[in-house]
């Protein structure tokens, strides 16, 4: 066990991209060694294809009430108990030193350059989510539950 957290320190270290650092690939999920969760690394709407390594199709725009009867088939077809990431799991695969879209394109193939949904309310008022822009890499908190953005899903370890 602790040969194992010295490695993992080392890749922190020795990389220059700490994003880099942060994924362990497996097919169609990532696991995300920083947040303990793994991700579906296409949007919602896409699909993994396995013998070129891409995400195909095109990401679907869903409202949160969609998003959530969505991730109820993603629990099916997947398994396990996928959500939408939080607005610090979202923030932490912007790449911000990246060309739109301002994510590591090795991870995540074919991401929109729009606004993605987070699980995450706005405290100040809860009929708003925080989103992340991927042409910006900002995050705001402008988009009411019934308006439609791609999403991406995670799961806990």
């Amino acid at each position: 066990m602790r040969l194992f957290f010295l490695n993992i320190c080392f890749v922190f270290m020795v990389s220059g991209n700490i994003t880099n650092a942060q994924f362990v690939s497996q097919e169609q999920f990532l696991l995300d060694i920083r947040n303990n969760i793994v991700w579906y690394r296409c949007s919602m709407g896409q699909q993994w294809d396995s013998a070129n390594k891409v995400c195909v199709g095109s990401a679907v725009k869903l409202s949160q009430k969609q998003i959530r009867e969505a991730i109820t088939s993603a629990n099916n077809q997947l398994g396990g108990s996928w959500r939408l990431p939080t607005l610090r799991e979202l923030q932490s695969i912007v790449c911000v030193e990246c060309d739109p879209p301002k994510v590591n394109q090795e991870y995540f193939q074919n991401i929109s350059r729009e606004a993605y949904w987070t699980g995450t309310v706005n405290k100040w008022n809860s009929r708003m989510y925080w989103t992340v822009n991927f042409q910006t890499g900002f995050s705001y908190s402008r988009f009411l539950s019934y308006q439609e953005l791609p999403a991406l899903i995670v799961k806990e370890r």
